[in-house]
């Protein structure tokens, strides 16, 4: 295929990309953008709750700021 007959395919594969626009589904998009319905919630609902442990923060707070001093400590290299 000689150069003008390439280009000429090629302006027109770009005019054609260019201008061309697909029909968009918007309330496809709005129910994908929504996140989950609440029927998908119910899902977890069997799972069991989180312990809450705030009340071992206290307890090892000085073990946990000992560690990080440590690491910020060291030189490597």
């Amino acid at each position: 295929m000689g150069r003008g007959r390439q280009k000429a395919k090629a302006t027109k594969q770009a005019r054609d990309i260019k201008y061309y626009s697909p029909n968009t589904d918007y309330s496809a998009l709005q129910r994908e953008l929504a996140g989950p319905s609440s029927r998908a919630a119910s899902h977890f609902q069997d799972d069991p709750t989180e312990p809450d442990y705030s009340s071992y923060a206290d307890k090892y707070a000085q073990d946990l700021d000992d560690e990080d001093d440590e690491v910020d400590s060291r030189r490597i290299g």
